[in-house]
């Protein structure tokens, strides 16, 4: 299993947990990238905050976009960031040197715990949201920055992060065990939940 599917599978079981937070054990809401504007807006004095491009890798000079999931806590602070996808010039998904991933992934981390929220004035209590940002790095080559994000765009968040979950678990990864357990443990809690409200 590649770098990017075992850290899928991860924040799959990383969601499940975080949704059983609570009494009532509510669903953390998936969003698309942009998607965030109906319950939360930028805190006050916030500005998005960009990566640098990774100087242990700035003289390969590849062109580089990855997507970055993270979970918007309710206080409004950013949390749970993990690769979601990725790509370079030089190799398209596969990685190219070893850490490279890493060394993109830990620079879009580092500004996207940068980012702050706070809930929009209509909405009392946001629900728990994980959502993604794509970020694009250029390196030595000129190259239309839309075009480069394109490579790492997720248009259905839930249906990716599905999809590499179930491929993960079909290939038996130590997470399948977590994941059941997971399961069982959320439906124990869904039932306890729907007794007490009768």
């Amino acid at each position: 299993m590649n770098t990017v599917s075992k850290r899928i599978a991860g924040v799959a079981v990383c969601l499940g947990l975080y949704a059983g937070i609570g009494a009532a054990a509510e669903r953390v809401r998936m969003v698309n990238e942009g998607g965030i504007r109906d319950q939360w807006t930028l805190a006050d004095g916030v500005k998005l905050a960009a990566p640098g491009y990774p100087a242990t890798f700035a003289e390969r000079g590849d062109n580089v976009c990855v997507a970055m999931g993270y979970a918007i806590k309710p206080d409004g602070s950013t949390a749970d960031f993990v690769l979601l996808k990725a790509w370079a010039s030089s190799t398209e998904d596969k990685e190219p040197v070893e850490g490279f991933w890493e060394g993109f992934s830990q620079a879009s981390a580092g500004a996207l715990s940068q980012w702050k929220f706070k809930p929009r004035p209509e909405i009392g209590e946001p629900q728990p949201t994980f959502t993604v940002a794509t970020f694009h790095f250029i390196g030595k080559e000129a190259t239309d920055a839309a075009g480069l994000r394109s490579h790492c765009a997720i248009s259905d968040l839930a249906s990716y992060v599905q999809k590499n979950k179930w491929d993960a678990y079909q290939r038996g990864t130590p997470e399948r065990k977590e994941m059941e357990r997971l399961q069982r443990w959320q439906q124990s809690q869904n039932a306890a939940s729907y007794e007490g409200r009768r």
